[in-house]
């Protein structure tokens, strides 16, 4: 197989699962906006907030299966695949018991940090009573998506997604404009797709060669010391930098929030929007986790540069052609988001940020997938933190401009983030592939 083969093998499979993914958050915004009522556009927008901020901090669960995974397979240690899946259920398991036990705290604090008040606040509540049960769910599913796709098992990935994301549209449809269920309505429809999708990914694990190996003998090296190390060293830094990420989705949210549910509603439509975007360029993100990851535990310096090189050019061919999409396009697509006047004029002014965005966050992207593929992640933790810092300050050099400020502050930390990340790339290079160099010489 060729170096592009292999990239848009695992890259467009990826992009296409990534955008059915999105199309939870779509799915929701549009329905929710076909009622002409932004408290409850605004309040689903705050209840998917909170959830994502408290499960996406967990999301090493998926991004650092992916790196453990693909570099067992670069060393062709079937074992090792297997122990890493089953090391990372047991963690999901694990945090999603302790979620559950932590609701009656979690809940109220983090609609207090958004500052929900009024309809907004109850929307918010009635979103998150009923979705927060299915959070365990969410953990592990994202367990077995990184395992299959560490795996190259991407395209079972994407019918999954595929199949439970029509289910979610489905019931969407259904329980809210049919039955006029409005808030919980949306509520329900993801948790029945987050089992589904559950069912489905389980049914593929089980027939794959590794699991079905766990049925003849338990993996020796299960709770081997120095794996277990590794796990949680990768896990720690994907942890800490992802809370920082997801601290900022939630300013982002929090100062829409307090100029109104108007603007709220009209930033919730372009999130979804940069979310989808973002998750198609994340098909590059996928390419580089894995083949990045082969390539490390291989010790092949010289593929592993190529390869990131390779998946850099691709990945900004398609961010211009997003940017050029939603230049021509941009104010016709968020228009079509609600049916509310006031919403739908503040999303039409602030659409020209559907542009920058790609343009400035697609290396982040990428670099992200190069660093959890080599799991250099207390390097990615350092330099989400200094972007972080960035982006503070930017909301603050730049409160004059409004809600056009906090955009600017939100795309110049996603540039902020590849410009650290391609400064420490040659230095975490050289020291990772060093044995090799001095073999050879």
């Amino acid at each position: 197989m060729t170096r592009s083969h292999a990239i848009w093998s695992i890259a467009l499979p990826a992009m296409a699962t990534n955008v059915a993914t999105a199309l939870f958050g779509i799915a929701d915004t549009w329905v929710i906006g076909r009622l002409g009522d932004a408290a409850a556009q605004g309040g689903v927008e705050l209840g998917a907030r909170l959830l994502m901020a408290l499960l996406f901090a967990f999301n090493f669960l998926r991004t650092g299966t992916i790196g453990l995974t693909a570099q067992a397979a670069g060393r062709d240690d079937v074992q090792e695949q297997l122990a890493t899946l089953l090391r990372a259920l047991a963690v999901a398991l694990a945090i999603g018991a302790a979620i559950l036990l932590a609701r009656s705290l979690v809940v109220p604090a983090f609609l207090d940090v958004l500052e929900a008040e009024g309809m907004v606040r109850a929307h918010a509540r009635t979103y998150v009573g009923i979705r927060y049960w299915a959070s365990p769910v969410w953990l592990v599913n994202a367990a077995l998506t990184g395992w299959l796709i560490g795996r190259r098992r991407v395209r079972a990935v994407l019918w999954v997604e595929v199949v439970a994301n029509l289910v979610h549209v489905g019931l969407d449809l259904l329980l809210v404009l049919g039955l006029g269920l409005g808030v919980a309505g949306v509520a329900f429809a993801t948790v029945a797709s987050e089992a589904g999708k559950l069912l489905l990914l389980a049914a593929i694990v089980l027939r794959d060669e590794p699991a079905r190996a766990l049925m003849r003998r338990m993996p020796a090296n299960l709770w081997h010391g120095p794996a277990l190390g590794a796990l949680f060293r990768v896990n720690r830094d994907l942890f800490l930098r992802t809370v920082l990420l997801t601290l900022s989705f939630v300013i982002l949210t929090r100062q829409g929030a307090q100029q109104g549910a108007v603007v709220l509603a009209a930033n919730a439509i372009l999130f979804q929007l940069f979310s989808a975007s973002a998750l198609l360029l994340d098909g590059f993100e996928n390419a580089a986790q894995v083949l990045c990851g082969e390539r490390a535990g291989a010790r092949d310096a010289g593929g592993f540069n190529a390869v990131t090189r390779a998946i850099l050019v691709r990945g900004f061919a398609v961010a211009a052609l997003l940017a050029a999409v939603f230049a021509v396009f941009g104010p016709a697509i968020v228009s079509t988001f609600s049916t509310d006047p006031a919403v739908v004029a503040s999303a039409v002014a602030h659409a020209g940020w559907l542009i920058a965005i790609p343009l400035a966050g697609v290396a982040s992207f990428i670099f992200d997938g190069v660093f959890i593929g080599a799991t250099w992640t207390r390097a990615m933790l350092l330099t989400m933190a200094a972007a972080f810092a960035v982006f503070i300050a930017a909301l603050w050099l730049a409160a004059p401009l409004g809600n056009h400020g906090l955009w600017l502050a939100f795309t110049s930390f996603l540039a902020v983030r590849a410009v650290g990340q391609a400064l420490a790339i040659p230095r975490l290079a050289s020291r990772t592939f060093a044995p090799i160099v001095a073999v050879s010489t």
